[in-house]
C-alpha cells in the first residue's frame, strides 16, 4: 500500500539522486589511474579496457532494467530503488578492493544487473507529475544528476590525489547512507490501484519494447533516443582519458572540468527546462537541445587548449532539454499503469546503446592515440557524437512532424 506522498515527495527523491551521483561522480576522475594500476598500461590502452568495463555494465543494466521497471509497476518503486542503491554500494567496495581486472568486472555486473536508479527515479516522477509539470520535473532529476557530477567529481579528484582507490570507498560509505535515507524518509508514490501482475514477457528487453509498439509515436522518439544516447555517453566513455592525454590534465584537473560539466548541465536541467520549456514547447526544446549539442561536441573535437573547453560545455549544457522534453511527450502518451515500464524501455534503449558506446567511442579514441595510428586526432570521438546528434534531430523532426498530420 502506498503512504500518500505529499508535496515532499520530489524532495526526497531528489536528494536520493543527488547523494547517488556523487558517489558516481566520486569514480569518474581516478578510473583511468585504477586500471592502470591493476593493468600496467598505458592512457591508451586502459581506455580501451574503460570500454569493455562500461560496455560490461551496460549490457546487464540493457537486460534487467525492464525486470526491475516491470517489478516496480507490481510492488512499487521504493523496495526496487533500494535494492539498486544498495547493490551499487557494493560495486563500489568489489571495485575499491579489486587486486585485477577480473574483479572490476565483477563488479560492473553486479552495479549493472541492479542499477534501476534512473529508470526508478524517473517513474516516480511520472506518478507524481501533473502533465503541465511533468518535463519540468523530469528536468530536477536532471538537475539533481548535474549538482551530483559538480560535487562528486571536484571530490574524487581530491581524494584521488591519496590514491585511486580512496573514491571508490569514499562512495560505498555515500552509498550506504543513501540507502539508509532511502529505508527511513522515502515514500512509495504507486498507488495501490495503480499496480499490476508481474508478466516475464513483458519483463524482457524486447519485450518492454514489443509493448511500446502500442504507441508509434513513442516508438520513434525511442528511436531518436539511440542515436542521442550514442553521442551523450561519448562524454563518460573518454572525458578523462582524453583530458589527461591531449592537456596532461592530472585527476584533480579532471574533477574540476567535470564539475563545471555538472554545475552548467544542472543550471540548465533545473532553470533551463523550467523557463525554455513552458515557452517554446517540448518539441522545439529538443531540437534546440540537440542542435546546440552538435556544435558543442565539435567545439570539444578540435580544441588545442585545456581552456578551449570552458566555453563549449556551456554550449553543450543545453543537452539538458533533449531527455527531460521528449521523456515528458513519452509519458504523455502512455497510461498510469505502464510508467515504469516506458522507463524500464527508455532505459533499455540506453543501456543497448551503452553496450555500443563506449566499446565504439574508446575504441575510436585508441586507434587514433595509438604510437603508429595513421593520424593522430584524440577529438575523433567526439566527431563521431556531434554526427550521431543531428541524426537524433533528424529522427525527432520526422516523428514530430508525422504526428502532426491529419489522419
Amino acid at each position: 500500500m502506498a503512504r500518500a506522498p505529499g508535496k515532499h515527495a520530489v524532495i526526497f527523491l531528489l536528494v536520493t539522486v543527488l547523494i547517488d551521483m556523487i558517489g558516481l561522480g566520486m569514480i569518474m576522475p581516478v578510473m583511468p589511474s585504477l586500471i592502470g594500476e591493476v593493468t600496467g598500461e598505458g592512457l591508451s590502452e586502459a581506455a580501451a579496457y574503460g570500454g569493455w568495463l562500461m560496455f560490461t555494465y551496460a549490457a546487464m543494466q540493457f537486460l534487467f532494467a525492464p525486470v526491475l521497471g516491470n517489478l516496480s509497476d507490481a510492488y512499487g518503486r521504493r523496495p526496487v530503488l533500494l535494492l539498486s542503491l544498495t547493490a551499487l554500494a557494493a560495486d563500489y567496495v568489489i571495485m575499491g578492493f579489486a587486486p585485477d581486472l577480473l574483479w572490476l568486472f565483477v563488479g560492473r555486473v553486479l552495479a549493472g544487473m541492479c542499477g534501476a536508479n534512473y529508470t526508478i527515479a524517473n517513474a516516480y516522477i511520472a506518478d507524481i507529475s501533473s502533465p503541465e509539470k511533468r518535463a519540468a520535473n523530469f528536468g530536477l532529476i536532471g538537475a539533481a544528476f548535474g549538482v551530483g557530477f559538480i560535487i562528486g567529481p571536484a571530490i574524487g579528484g581530491l581524494l584521488g590525489e591519496f590514491g585511486p582507490r580512496v573514491p571508490f570507498f569514499a562512495a560505498a560509505g555515500l552509498g550506504l547512507l543513501n540507502v539508509l535515507y532511502g529505508l527511513f524518509v522515502l515514500p512509495e508514490t504507486l498507488k495501490a490501484e495503480n499496480c499490476r501482475p508481474f508478466v516475464w514477457l513483458r519483463a524482457n528487453p524486447l519485450g518492454a519494447l514489443r509493448q511500446m509498439r502500442k504507441y508509434p509515436l513513442v516508438l520513434g522518439l525511442l528511436g531518436a533516443s539511440v542515436f542521442f544516447q550514442l553521442a551523450h555517453d561519448v562524454n563518460p566513455s573518454t572525458w578523462s582519458y582524453y583530458t589527461m592525454l591531449k592537456f596532461g590534465w592530472s585527476e584533480a584537473d579532471v574533477g574540476a572540468s567535470l564539475a563545471f560539466v555538472g554545475l552548467c548541465m544542472a543550471l540548465m536541467m533545473g532553470l533551463g527546462t523550467r523557463l525554455i520549456i513552458p515557452r517554446i514547447g517540448e518539441a522545439r526544446a529538443a531540437a534546440l537541445g540537440l542542435t546546440l549539442t552538435s556544435f558543442g561536441f565539435l567545439g570539444f573535437a578540435f580544441a588545442s587548449e585545456g581552456w578551449m573547453f570552458l566555453p563549449f560545455m556551456v554550449v553543450l549544457s543545453f543537452m539538458g532539454l533533449v531527455q527531460p522534453a521528449l521523456r515528458s511527450i513519452m509519458a504523455g502518451h502512455v497510461p498510469e499503469n505502464a510508467q515504469g515500464e516506458l522507463q524500464g524501455a527508455i532505459s533499455s534503449v540506453m543501456g543497448l546503446t551503452m553496450t555500443v558506446a563506449p566499446l565504439l567511442s574508446t575504441q575510436i579514441f585508441h586507434a587514433f592515440t595509438q604510437a603508429d595510428a595513421p593520424v593522430y586526432f584524440p577529438g575523433a570521438a567526439f566527431v563521431m557524437a556531434s554526427a550521431c546528434t543531428l541524426m537524433a534531430l533528424g529522427v525527432v523532426t520526422v516523428v514530430l512532424k508525422a504526428k502532426e498530420k491529419p489522419a
